[in-house]
Order: structure tokens, then sequence, then C-alpha cells
């Protein structure tokens, strides 16, 4: 691929979703790509770049950028964060939960996996103090293609063998004759999907007691990463958590931003107004 090119696609990308494509890993521009251009036939990445150039507002511009961002995810992926939540936060949040109500959003949640992951912790709950709350669990991604799959809830035999025990997979799933595994509807009444980018405004959303973004700011430039964790910073209640996968921080990147004294690797919002911003 021509250094023209990739730039040009690489600039697309971090512009469009935050995603960092270093030139040492340029190879993954035509991976990603390639569904997309397999299937409108295109010769090359720079038959699909002309195409957007020429027309700004084609839906392959947006395609694009969410398939450059790679987002992959798996069940009970960052388990005990997820075990945490159920077991100690939200109970520790049902008192004052605004009429019994508490949400929980798992921004860039790809497929699915991590918001179903939680649905079934829940159900499996026996915590008194949860007994009797309503928990929404919202789970977006910027790819629609991801959200069509999350809403589906189908899981191909290798997804589910990723994360899931038997004892899970039997109790929340059931075989189709296609070989794929399908999401109880208990588990699929407690999951909402939207398609979002967390770099643009998510006041549309809602406030969250509960903000999962796992293994998402970690493949984005700086000011980026700095720009969407404000974004989800500011969806989050008073007394609301943000959680990141253990190998990712907010630390130098937002003021505003503390760690959470209730749960490790995770953080709570200084509610002073206009605390949030991007750190200097």
């Amino acid at each position: 691929m021509d250094d023209s090119i990739y730039r040009e696609i690489a600039t697309l990308a971090l512009n469009g979703s935050g995603q960092y494509i270093p030139p040492t890993k340029s190879y993954l521009i035509e991976t990603r790509l390639g569904p997309i251009l397999r299937r409108e036939q295109f010769a090359g990445v720079e038959d699909l770049l002309a195409c957007i150039q020429a027309r700004p507002s084609s839906p392959f511009g947006a395609e694009m950028v969410a398939a450059l961002t790679g987002k992959t995810t798996q069940f009970f992926r960052e388990r005990a964060a997820f075990e945490r939540i159920v077991s100690h936060v939200l109970p520790m949040m049902a008192p004052s939960a605004p009429d019994g109500k508490l949400r929980i959003w798992c921004a860039g949640g790809g497929s699915g996996q991590e918001a179903y992951s939680l649905a079934m912790l829940l159900e499996e709950s026996d915590n008194e103090a949860l007994k009797d709350l309503q928990i929404e669990i919202l789970t977006t991604d910027i790819s629609e293609k991801m959200s069509v799959l999350a809403r589906a809830g189908k899981f191909g035999h290798f997804d589910v063998q990723k994360g899931l025990s038997i004892h899970r997979l039997l109790a929340n799933f059931s075989r189709l004759d296609t070989g794929e595994w399908q999401v109880s509807q208990t588990l699929a009444n407690r999951v909402g999907v939207r398609t979002h980018n967390i770099l643009q405004d998510c006041s549309g959303l809602g406030q969250f007691d509960v903000i999962v973004c796992c293994n998402v700011i970690s493949g984005m430039g700086a000011q980026m990463r700095a720009k969407a964790l404000v974004n989800l910073g500011r969806q989050l209640t008073d007394s609301g958590v943000l959680v990141l996968a253990k190998s990712e921080t907010a630390t130098g990147l937002v003021t505003g931003l503390e760690p959470s004294r209730d749960l490790r690797g995770a953080y709570s919002r200084d509610v002073t107004p206009n605390a949030l911003t991007a750190a200097a």
C-alpha cells in the first residue's frame, strides 16, 4: 500500500474513531477492510478511499472507520471487575437508587458479550439488595454491524468457548439448527443495544450508575483517549463509576476522574461544576 494512501486512511480512522494505526501496523488496514473490499468488489483500499473522497457522505466512510477499530470482545473478559460490580457496587448503590432503578452502559461493547456477561451475573445473584431493583443494561458500539450482532444475540461455537463455562452456556443459551447459540429471552430482555461513537456527544444516552469501557481507549491516540474519557465521565451519575480494563488508565489524561474507593481500576467523577476536562 502506498504511503500516501496509508496516511489518508490512518487520518480518517483517527478523526472518526480515535483509533491510532502506526506505520508499523499499516497491514491492519487491508486486513480489517478486506470484508468491505470483497463485498463491494473494490480492487484495493485505493478504490475504497477514492469512493469515500468522491462521496464524503457515503455510508462507506462510517463503515470503514468502524471496521478499522478492530474491536473484539469475549464473555467475562474482565471477570473480576464484573463480579465486583454485581456483588458490591450495585448493592451499595441500591438504597439510593432513584425509583429503584440503576443503569449500566457497556461502551464500545462490540457484539454484546460484556453486556450479556453482566446480565448473567445479575440473574445468578442472590443478593437481597438487588432483588427489587430494575437494572437496565445498554451496550453500544461504533459499528452498526456489531450492534446488529449484539441485538440478535447469536454466537458461534468459537465465541461461546471463550469465557463461558459449560454450566453458564447451557443455562443461558439454546443451540440452533445452524450450530449457533442463541441467548435466552431472559438475558435479551435485560440488554438494550444502540450504535454510538464515544467521541461524539453522549448526552442523548442519559446518565449511568456504572459505565464499562474495556479495551477500547487503549487503541486510541492520547488526545482522543482524553476526549472519550471526558464524554464518558459526563454521563456518570454523581455516585457512578467508570470501569476500564486492567491495562487502561485515565490518570494523566483527564482531570475530574478520580480512582474509585469501591472498585479497583475504576474511576468516580468529581461533581464540582466544570471539573471534568482533558488534562493540559
